[in-house]
């Protein structure tokens, strides 16, 4: 009886161990200080997996993103549907993470809905150059917008851009970025943020299932990345830049190989943009 109830104990604490680890290690690192974009280094991306046991899908997960968004590997997906977003303004932070400038919404600004699943949104932050690849090309920046549903599952969607006319959203930012640019790890508000403002530009998008661009790479992660790609200025980019600790002034993470990965591409009947 006292072997059962020890054996009982022992699988209970594993399950509660199992069960809050899920819960913590979907999200993104908040302090970006142990790792680092630059190839080659000792805390580069090809050792995101080996500097935590909990990061070791980095290394040997089977749906890791980036990917390259290739024409013939994507096929026309029949089953989506136009994506809605529900978003409303909500006061907001913002914060250097030592790897990339983030915007918090407090509570969260809104929700789509995904396959019946509702995610709250919850940030947003920019990789330069952007880490999705279209037939092999990388754009100037991408915008990944991180929302999580009541279970913790995390989807993301994404929007590129070349050099161009500045981001209309990025240009109410602008004196809120450009003073964390060398500050770390401090969060400051910038009042209340429409993430509407965020253009998409167009309906069409890619949807596939891969994971987290950053440590701990968690995967099962939903992703959308608009297919209309849009402008941000030179002065935009380079202020996003600077705030990247890395020698390089880069932080995307390399495009990963392709798995068990799907990739479709939703077009709706008519051309109505966003």
């Amino acid at each position: 009886m006292e072997k059962l109830s020890a054996k009982f104990i022992f699988c209970l604490i594993f399950i509660i161990i199992a069960f809050y680890s899920g819960k913590t290690t979907c999200q993104e690192v908040e302090d970006e200080r142990e790792f680092t974009y630059v190839q080659g280094s000792e805390n580069g991306p090809e050792k995101w997996g080996d500097i935590h046991p909990e990061w070791a899908a980095c290394k040997s997960g089977g749906l890791q993103s980036p990917i390259d968004l290739l024409n013939e590997r994507v096929s026309v997906g029949t089953h989506l549907r136009k994506l809605k977003r529900n978003y409303k303004p909500t006061n907001a932070t913002i914060k250097n993470r030592g790897h990339d400038i983030m915007l918090r919404w407090v509570g969260g600004a809104g929700t789509i809905h995904i396959n019946n699943t509702e995610y709250v949104l919850k940030q947003c932050h920019w990789h330069a150059p952007s880490e999705h690849t279209f037939n092999g090309k990388r754009y100037a920046l991408e915008v990944h917008m991180v929302h999580e549903s009541a279970d913790k599952k995390v989807a993301v969607v994404g929007i590129t851009y070349i050099i161009g006319r500045p981001d209309t959203f990025l240009t109410e930012l602008m004196e809120h970025i450009g003073p964390i640019v060398h500050t770390d790890n401090e969060e400051r508000p910038v009042g209340v943020l429409n993430p509407r403002d965020i253009k998409m530009g167009s309906r069409k998008y890619y949807r596939y299932i891969g994971s987290l661009t950053v440590p701990p790479c968690t995967e099962d992660v939903v992703w959308t990345i608009v297919q209309k790609v849009r402008t941000v200025s030179r002065k935009q980019l380079r202020l996003l830049r600077d705030a990247v600790k890395d020698d390089s002034n880069t932080n995307a993470r390399p495009v990963q190989p392709l798995k068990n990965h799907s990739v479709y591409l939703y077009r709706p009947i008519d051309s109505e943009d966003d």
